[in-house]
């Protein structure tokens, strides 16, 4: 491979990587609070402990409002949908018109897409069977 074509490959893939990098937030540092003893006991006895009150957390926006799909997807999403109990790549591109032969590896780029934003449940079963469910 030649060196020019090997350091363009690695500049792309650092560029890709540049978007994905997420922000680590430090950990909040927490106060280790002693068992309280006779001598704190006497010290302090209307020391009360401080209960912060928690906001109620507001729901998620649905996810599918946040995620933009292709025609492709949202086609395999609606037939995940309609299948509850889950079903097969094959069985998607069945359902969704493709000949036998092809039906598999039609709906497998779409449902890695899903997968990834959230949308589809992956469940491996015995050997190399997967099944699709909608979450």
């Amino acid at each position: 491979m030649r060196i020019s074509h090997k350091r363009n490959v690695q500049l792309k893939l650092q560029k890709r990587l540049k978007g994905i990098v997420v922000e680590a937030k430090p950990a909040a540092k927490t106060a280790v609070k002693k068992a309280p003893t006779a001598e704190t006991a006497k010290a302090a006895p209307a020391a009360k402990p401080v209960v912060k009150e928690q906001k109620p957390v507001e729901a998620a926006a649905p996810v599918a409002a946040q995620v933009s799909l292709t025609p492709k997807q949202q086609q395999v999403l609606d037939i995940v949908v309609k299948n509850i109990e889950g079903l097969n790549p094959k069985g998607i591109g069945l359902q969704a018109g493709q000949e036998d032969a092809k039906a598999a590896s039609w709906a497998t780029g779409a449902l890695k897409k899903l997968a990834e934003e959230g949308l589809v449940e992956r469940i491996q079963l015995a050997g190399n069977k997967v099944l699709y469910k909608a979450l």
